[in-house]
């Protein structure tokens, strides 16, 4: 079973991206999957015909979950199937693979195949297709800056420059066109385990800032 870990979200301003990332640059070690300090994320997000997902986020619902594909770089060699559940401020998230084909035809419809899949998450998201209308709503686009700091297995992450594909869900073309998803904002999440060491703790103290419940997804939803 995946593991529940602590979550915190902060939407915070360019200048205090600025200051943190030469904060966390000094104490964290760089992600090994961020050469060049940065990557870039594309997700499309499901949603049910209702709009279930993203109404229990805007009602800050206790307990839910959210299934997304996504890829980096504009590299769909590798795309993963995701599904983040939430509980409180603790998150957790399952994963699958997918080939290009497979990712195709999920936003194509075209879906029997899921059903016979070696990948569980794909079976889940095969049944929640077909018996809640879960379908392909949106494509949210992003730059993250991340960084690791072993002890606790803290992970914190810079996103910026989020982007909505509006109502388009044509994620592996490259040339999908996207726009900005409102006022430019840098959102920090630090992730950890049982504990947060203080050294991080820390490093991400903001005056003034509180946890946010922020949500790239409900802001890209805005467009479309």
């Amino acid at each position: 079973m995946a593991q529940y870990r602590h979550e915190w979200k902060h939407e915070i301003s360019f200048s205090d991206r600025l200051a943190l990332q030469a904060r966390l640059g000094a104490v964290c070690r760089p992600d090994s999957h961020a050469p060049g300090g940065q990557y870039q994320i594309r997700s499309l997000y499901f949603d049910t015909p209702a709009d279930q997902a993203l109404r229990e986020k805007l009602d800050g619902v206790n307990h839910r979950e959210k299934f997304r594909i996504r890829y980096y770089n504009l590299d769909a060699s590798l795309i993963h199937l995701e599904k983040k559940s939430k509980r409180g401020g603790l998150g957790t998230k399952e994963t699958a693979e997918l080939t290009p084909a497979e990712a195709q035809a999920i936003v194509d419809g075209e879906l029997d195949w899921m059903a016979d899949s070696g990948w569980p998450l794909v079976r889940k998201l095969y049944l929640k297709m077909i018996t809640q209308g879960l379908a392909p709503k949106t494509i949210v686009d992003y730059t993250r800056r991340p960084f690791v700091f072993p002890p606790g297995n803290v992970r914190v992450t810079l996103d910026y420059d989020i982007r909505t594909g509006l109502s388009s869900t044509d994620f592996l073309n490259p040339d999908c066109a996207t726009i900005p998803a409102g006022d430019p904002v840098t959102i920090l999440e630090v992730k950890w385990d049982a504990f947060l060491p203080d050294i991080i703790r820390d490093a991400v103290r903001l005056d003034g800032r509180r946890a946010t419940a922020f949500s790239k997804y409900a802001a890209c939803r805005v467009y479309g």
